[in-house]
């Protein structure tokens, strides 16, 4: 028997591929994430109200995301409904998190792969193409500042925001400060939409290279956002099954009838399934199971998508073309939400500490994100979070064995192989940090 161990860069974690050959055939191919944390265990008799600034340290990426789940869950507690600005706010700091999230995972993490380099600056040896990577590059990352900048318009800071809290936020956002961002918002989304126009190329020509868009089996979709109605801030999880049709959709309080969670043999995230069922969150559940984005230019994104690709869509590398749309989406709804008043009004209500339990649901980049508390004398008794990675892990290790048996035959094993599997794994994006909690 040979073992192949391909370590992992570009992703957000630490994490590596182990393929099993066996007489020139693949017959094991597993994504392992090697580090243990135990968030959920040392939370454990910590005070409640506490515990919504312990936990965005779960991930300095991700840290926007856990801090709504867990301040929703408190007020699921304690019975507590914000007001509608608040909410609004919520939702603008949700989308800097998808903004500067999806223009890291494009631009930095997934356009080398389209050209088989090792990073943006090494896509041309020519001095003409460098110049041109060096400026797709600044324009990506001024791409991905829009979205820190928002989180900390909304949030306070961009690290950990501290002004989403119990009841609401603790303060709106000063037109001047919304004006200004706005400005930058029209500057440069069109700078925006010549990236995806450049991705979008670059990838059509990589399928066209490597004669695939990786594994193409339908599968189950997992998303919390409406099918028109497109709120990171969300209330419901709903699924699509791999013809097209939606099951009915569930509370977050009834995620466990519908979702199994288990620990993994192989690696310390746990994985997911949907009625025993292969799952995919993050971009392509999203987009397969939306139908207006509401916003012009992401919407004409999303029409060029469904009559290219079809609806829905299964190839894994469509999750990159995915990104793209919502890169576009979220910065044009950013600028509509701001548009809007956010500085007057009620922002943030009061609310009596009790014990009891709580769910609270976000769409982070990844995919739902549902925390769980259990309160009891004021303290946490037990916590648990249920990660968007976990609900692709079955699914990128199926993927990659479609990518093992398509590299490894009676010839050998093709050398295109570590670059399959980098493509693989960052096609879900997927936040080891996180998914080991």
């Amino acid at each position: 028997m040979t073992t192949i161990t391909y370590p992992l860069s570009r992703i957000e974690g630490h994490a590596r591929v182990v393929i099993d050959v066996y007489d020139n055939e693949v017959f094991r191919a597993d994504f392992q994430a090697m580090e243990m944390r135990g968030f959920s265990h040392y939370v454990r008799g910590v005070p409640a109200e506490q515990i919504t600034v312990i936990v965005p340290r779960i991930c300095g990426v991700c840290s926007t995301a856990h801090q709504v789940a867990s301040v929703k869950a408190l007020e699921d507690v304690f019975d507590i409904t914000p007001p509608p600005l608040a909410n609004d706010i919520r939702e603008v700091l949700l989308l800097g998190q998808l903004i500067q999230n999806q223009a890291t995972s494009l631009f930095i993490f997934t356009m080398p792969d389209r050209t088989n380099a090792s990073s943006l600056f090494e896509l041309s040896q020519s001095e003409a193409g460098k110049a041109r990577e060096f400026s797709l590059a600044q324009m990506a990352l001024k791409i991905r500042k829009i979205g820190t900048d928002l989180i900390s318009l909304a949030g306070g800071q961009f690290i950990h925001p501290i002004k989403t809290v119990i009841g609401g936020v603790s303060s709106g956002i000063k037109r001047e400060k919304a004006d200004q961002m706005i400005l930058t918002i029209q500057e440069l989304l069109p700078v925006a939409t010549e990236l995806v126009d450049i991705y979008w190329e670059m990838s059509m020509e990589m399928g066209d290279r490597i004669g695939s868009w990786g594994d193409d089996e339908p599968t189950h979709y997992l998303a919390s956002t409406e099918a028109n109605n497109y709120r990171l801030n969300s209330q419901r999880l709903r699924v699509m099954q791999p013809d097209g049709t939606e099951a009915p959709s569930f509370d977050p309080h009834d995620f466990e009838a519908y979702l199994q969670i288990a620990e993994s043999e192989y690696s310390y995230a746990g994985v997911s399934s949907y009625m025993g069922q292969i799952l995919r969150a993050n971009s392509l559940a999203r987009i397969n199971l939306t139908e207006s984005l509401g916003t012009p230019r992401a919407d004409a994104y999303l029409r060029r998508f469904v009559q290219t690709f079809g609806k829905p869509a299964h190839a894994i590398m469509f999750f990159d073309l995915c990104r793209g749309i919502e890169l576009v989406y979220a910065l044009e709804k950013a600028q509509q939400m701001l548009e809007c008043d956010l500085e007057h009004g009620e922002t943030e209500v009061g609310y009596a500490p009790k014990d009891g339990t709580g769910f609270g649901l976000v769409e982070a980049p990844r995919g739902p994100l549902i925390h769980r508390y259990e309160v009891e004398n004021g303290l946490i008794k037990t916590a648990d979070f249920v990660i968007p990675t976990v609900h692709n892990m079955l699914a990128i290790r199926r993927a990659l064995m479609v990518a093992a048996k398509r590299y490894v035959g009676p010839e050998g094993i093709n050398a295109e192989l570590e670059r399959a599997v980098g493509r693989v794994v960052r096609a879900f994006d997927p936040c080891i940090a996180c998914a080991t909690k």
